[in-house]
Parts: structure tokens; C-alpha cells; sequence
């Protein structure tokens, strides 16, 4: 084999695995997440101990010049975490973090050569503040029942940060970590439109750092922006069904300057729902799939959360 032609395959291996990385590291921060109902509101001193099961699986989209078959990337992810309410100047909020576990795997043939990286280890840790402005002061036990009979229109808002404490290695082009804080905003609105049904809203933009020890060099990323809606079905009190969907835009890298054809603009819908069993215990299932990829991950997703309140 020339040195020309191992050169092109290595070129192309890379541009397949750096599309990859971003269906990797969705797992932790993607703006492709589908989560109904985390602005409704709960009375003050509410804690809450999570654990969640994520799958994630599916083929890679790349650029369809670059000689590839079979790109597939799957992740199985434990977290735990927790979350309290409490009064933030006179409204509701929720404080939570969450810390993540992944085992992950990813193959592609690339002119005929097999390339594969697999990663297990601990996951990047996620804060998140989210706070009721209109709609939902601070609530003892007696007004949220009040509340949960006949719900208001609510405006709410979160600031999500994810910090680099994941497992990362600079000599691999695949991490479960990303080596970078990240940031996001949201704002989100909440319209019953009956007793048992409810409109929920929410857009949002995430904000990267950068990752100074990307294979030697620097990798940057765009800010990504997503939009969401929910129609959410309350069959009884704390048990309800949605149907959920999102498109977010963007989200485009460069390595040392050199930008990737990795925009994005994608759309995903899913169903989620939500049992409660007893006074202390949830369990909340989650499906969605992709409806549009053109670059990154056409894949299935599901998760399993249950939560116990304290």
C-alpha cells in the first residue's frame, strides 16, 4: 500500500470518528433532549434520590463522499442523582445534579478496514437551576395540591453547566468525557389546556468550551439551539403520558482553526411516561427517535428513571 492511499484512509477514518463523537458525547449533553414536565413545580423541601438506565444506538451520519459502511455507535448510561425544591425569592426551583456512568462502542468500515474504540468510565457532571418566574410561587404542601387541581399558565427558566470530570484521554479521538465545561439556557412555558391535558414549550441554547487537548490541538464548537414541545396527557395525579418532539440547529467543530462539514439540523420525536407507585416512587419511560438527521447520530433512544422522594 502507497504511503498516498494509507494516508487517504487515515484522513478518512478520522473525519468518520469525528463525526461520531458528537453522537458519543450526545449522551451528556445533547441538545436533542426530550424532557417533559421539568418545569412543573413541587411544594418547598421536596427531595428527590434519581437513578436512570440510557440507551442510545443507531448509525452515524458522515459525509456521503468519504468511502464508509456500516457506521453504528451504542452507549449504555447509569446516572444518579439528586434533586431538592426550594425557595428562590419567593418562587419555585429545582436544584439537581447528576452524575453519569457509560460504557460505549463504536465501529465503521472504512475502504475495507475495520476501525473500532470502545470506552467505559465515569461521565461528565451536570448542575442545573431551574426557577418558576411567573405562575408558581414558592408552594407549601396544601397550595401544590391546590395547583395540581387547577393548574396556571407557567413561564420558567434553567441554566444547566456540565463540568469536564468525565473520563478523557487526549491520545483517543472517542471520549465519554468532553474536556470542556459546557453551558446551557433555557426557557420554557407551561398552558393547561384542560384539566388533563397541557402544552409545554421550551427553547434553549447550549454554549461549549474548548477542548485544548484534542489529539494534540484545540477543538471548538458552535452553540446549538434547540426547540421542544410537549402535549402532555394527565391520567391522575403524578401518572401522565406525553408526546414529545424537538429540532435543534448547529453545532458545527473545527480542530486548530480547520472547520468539519458537521452542521447540524436535526429533528427527533419521542413518548414518554410517567407511574407512580405508592407516595415516595416513580418510574418515568422515555422512547424517541430520530425524524431528520443530516449529520451525527440516526438513532434510538430509551431510558428508564426512577425516583424516590425523601
Amino acid at each position: 500500500m502507497s504511503k498516498s492511499v494509507a494516508s487517504a484512509i487515515v484522513a478518512s477514518v478520522v473525519k468518520v470518528l469525528l463525526a461520531v463523537c458528537a453522537c458519543l458525547g450526545a449522551t451528556g449533553l445533547g441538545a436533542q433532549e426530550l424532557t417533559p414536565r421539568a418545569y412543573w413545580p413541587a411544594p418547598v423541601g421536596t427531595e428527590l434520590v434519581i437513578a436512570s438506565y440510557h440507551y442510545q444506538g443507531g448509525d452515524v451520519i458522515t459525509d456521503a463522499s468519504l468511502p464508509v459502511e456500516g457506521a453504528e455507535s451504542y452507549s449504555h448510561t447509569i446516572a444518579l442523582g439528586y434533586q431538592r425544591t426550594i425557595n428562590l425569592l419567593g418562587r419555585t426551583a429545582n436544584v439537581q445534579v447528576v452524575l453519569p456512568f457509560t460504557t460505549g462502542s463504536t465501529r465503521a468500515e472504512v475502504d475495507g478496514l475495520a476501525a473500532r474504540r470502545d470506552v467505559v468510565g465515569q461521565g461528565d457532571i451536570s448542575a442545573t437551576l431551574a426557577v418558576n418566574l411567573f405562575g408558581a410561587p414558592s408552594f407549601s404542601v396544601e397550595e401544590f395540591q391546590a395547583f395540581r387541581r387547577n393548574p396556571s399558565a407557567l413561564i420558567a427558566a434553567d441554566i444547566k453547566v456540565v463540568a469536564p470530570t468525565g473520563h478523557y484521554d487526549e491520545d483517543r479521538l472517542i471520549n465519554i468525557g468532553n474536556n470542556r465545561w459546557a453551558t446551557r439556557l433555557k426557557l420554557g412555558y407551561i398552558q393547561p389546556l384542560h384539566n388533563s391535558w397541557i402544552l409545554e414549550a421550551s427553547a434553549g441554547t447550549w454554549f461549549y468550551g474548548e477542548n485544548d487537548q484534542f489529539l494534540g490541538g484545540t477543538r471548538k464548537q458552535d452553540s446549538v439551539s434547540a426547540v421542544n414541545m410537549s402535549l402532555i396527557h394527565r391520567i391522575r395525579p403524578g401518572f401522565w403520558v406525553s408526546l414529545d418532539g424537538t429540532h435543534y440547529i448547529d453545532g458545527q467543530t473545527e480542530v486548530d482553526g480547520v472547520p468539519n462539514l458537521d452542521y447540524q439540523r436535526n429533528s427527533r420525536v419521542g413518548v414518554t411516561l410517567a407511574y407512580p407507585y405508592s407516595s415516595r416512587h416513580l418510574l418515568k419511560f422515555n422512547f424517541s427517535t430520530d425524524v431528520r438527521t443530516e449529520v451525527g447520530g440516526s438513532y434510538n433512544s430509551a431510558t428508564v428513571t426512577y425516583a424516590f422522594r425523601l
